[in-house]
């Protein structure tokens, strides 16, 4: 296979592109927004953080340095108009939720709001950012999480799988596909046959 160095971009796709609510309702300062992200990542799990990359110039920026919170809200098929639309306007000459048509909730542990319409919510406290360049990088801790009924099963297990989740690669977004496999697949013993 032959290839060629490509300079320029970072290309670790596809990512998933989430909706970021912050802001609080009923100030004038911090509205409530909502901007797509696709620089989202788990960075650690005891305790439970996560991380987003967000331009300073953006109109969310502002308001998650000053408040400290925000929430992370999955994008699944039915938030992909919404997902792309968030991400190309601009929240300080729109109310996002108005024009989409879309709920901004109070969260239950954070001063702001959540996307009521997203099956899982990751509502956050800005632990320590980062300035990286063109990005400024938000490390956060999970202090709750928000999961839609209709994803959980009998036993209280998650079934993310039923979401619909989106995919962002390369400029477009996708569904999640086929499964392949779980956890640990590829090393489990075949149950050996009689």
């Amino acid at each position: 296979m032959s290839k060629q160095v490509w300079k320029g971009a970072a290309l670790l796709n596809p990512a998933p592109p989430v909706l970021v609510s912050c802001g609080r309702p009923g100030d004038a300062a911090m509205r409530p927004n909502l901007i797509t992200v696709a620089w989202c990542g788990t960075v650690c799990s005891a305790p439970p953080m996560l991380s987003v990359s967000i331009r300073p110039e953006r109109h969310s920026y502002g308001i998650i340095k000053t408040s400290g919170v925000f929430c992370v809200n999955l994008a699944t098929r039915a938030l992909a108009r919404a997902a792309d639309w968030c991400g190309v306007k601009s929240g300080r000459e729109v109310d996002k939720f108005a024009a989409m048509g879309l709920t901004a909730a109070p969260a239950a542990s954070v001063d702001t709001v959540l996307l009521a319409e997203s099956p899982v919510n990751l509502e956050c406290r800005v632990t320590q950012v980062l300035p990286l360049g063109s990005h400024d990088l938000f490390l956060a801790e999970v202090q709750a999480v928000d999961i839609d009924e209709s994803l959980l099963d009998a036993a209280g297990r998650l079934h993310l799988e039923k979401a619909d989740l989106l995919a962002y690669c390369h400029g477009d977004y996708y569904t999640l596909g086929k499964r392949l496999g779980g956890f640990g697949w590829s090393v489990r013993k075949k149950p050996k046959r009689r």
